[in-house]
């Protein structure tokens, strides 16, 4: 059987970019996506935000990652086509007593090298969002919106221009050690390759423990996100990115309001654990919570101006009951990114609890494991 150099297990935003990245080196990049089309679930069942690296714990692989991918990312998309709009956003304090919240989170911000974050008063908020409801934000500047559908296809299409084969309905049955590498079975056959990168995004573990790794110990969460849509006469009352500050126990960054690029206006997304990685739609929540959920940015909302419109399922890596007795913000409470060589396979890259912000990190996190896949192949 011929050897390959790398297979990377994932058809997602971030195992295309990686896709992307090494074909320019190698020849024989193999990616399989188990789907029938690329970046089917977590990748383009979002809000489609380009973060700016406002969050994350100083140090950590997710503020590296998003801070040093805000830039690529708008680099590629005005590159290669692909729809995006830097908007910028505010990030909303309701009440005198969350400033001291909305300074702590800019602080952290600043530290990650995240550049023109401002404070602004109640009437710079009106002045930028008329309909808006707030007692001071933070305005970042750098963050933005684009298709993360054709961000997935871009990426792929580069790599596939590179020389890398790009496989859907290839879903990987079993991997095994083999002398100088691991030996892929999937549903289109064999393939053994010198470097295996796990990209596997709410499926990560699952690929971890075919292999019989010990990473397998990092078991995915799934955390379904529901969104709702103003209604088509709504459609005014929100210019861009509108967040609260980032929700309680960690699990996201709030119910926000995202103007996308056809002109509607998202509200989403919400948080919940659930049993099952492709349960997207039962028992979803219902309008009047969301409207609920909403009165603080938007008081004269009504479950009225509201439709349902799509979920998606975060692949965290924080089991529930943590996350319940959780305190603090996302950023403090978060795992971080993992992404490392395999302790048992040195050959294999395990890349975990990839959620936001993957979508702004993928060409960074590519850059990473290229760096790993020279250790490995040289």
């Amino acid at each position: 059987m011929d050897q390959v150099n790398v297979v990377v297990i994932g058809g997602g935003v971030v195992g295309c970019a990686i896709a992307r990245a090494l074909a320019a080196d190698h020849t024989d990049v193999f990616l399989l996506e188990a789907q029938p089309k690329l970046g089917m679930l977590t990748s383009t069942r979002n809000s489609g935000v380009i973060h700016s690296g406002l969050y994350y714990t100083p140090g950590s692989l997710k503020a590296r990652h998003c801070v040093r991918g805000n830039p690529l990312t708008y680099e590629f998309c005005q590159t290669h086509g692909v729809p995006f709009r830097q908007t910028g956003k505010l990030v909303v304090a309701s009440s005198e007593s969350e400033i001291p919240e909305l300074q702590a989170l800019a602080k952290v911000g600043e530290t990650n090298g995240v550049e023109g974050i401002r404070l602004i008063d109640r009437a710079a908020i009106r002045a930028r969002e008329p309909h808006i409801e707030g007692y001071a934000a933070l305005e970042v500047p750098s963050t933005g919106i684009l298709s993360s559908e054709d961000l997935v296809k871009a990426y792929a299409r580069v790599a596939a221009d590179r020389g890398a084969h790009v496989l859907t309905n290839s879903r990987v049955e079993r991997l095994e050690p083999v002398s100088g590498g691991i030996r892929v079975t999937s549903s289109i056959g064999e393939i053994e390759t010198r470097c295996l990168i796990n990209s596997a995004g709410l499926f990560a573990d699952e690929v971890a423990a075919m292999l019989g790794s010990a990473m397998a110990e990092h078991r995915i969460y799934p955390v379904r996100g529901e969104y709702c849509e103003l209604i088509r006469s709504r459609q005014d009352w929100v210019r861009g990115l509108v967040y609260p500050l980032p929700h309680p126990h960690g699990l996201s960054l709030g119910v926000h309001l995202t103007k996308t690029l056809h002109g509607g206006v998202l509200l989403g997304p919400t948080a919940r654990y659930v049993q099952d990685k492709n349960d997207y739609e039962r028992d979803r929540e219902s309008v009047e919570k969301f409207a609920e959920g909403a009165k603080a940015l938007l008081p004269h909302i009504t479950p009225a101006d509201l439709v349902p419109a799509y979920s998606g399922i975060r692949p965290k890596l924080t089991p529930p009951a943590q996350s319940a007795s959780s305190h603090g913000h996302a950023s403090k409470d978060a795992p971080d990114f993992i992404i490392q060589r395999d302790p048992q396979f040195p050959s294999v890259i395990q890349l975990m609890g990839i959620e936001s912000p993957g979508l702004t990190s993928a060409p960074s996190i590519a850059e990473h494991v290229a760096e790993l896949v020279k250790e490995i192949l040289n």
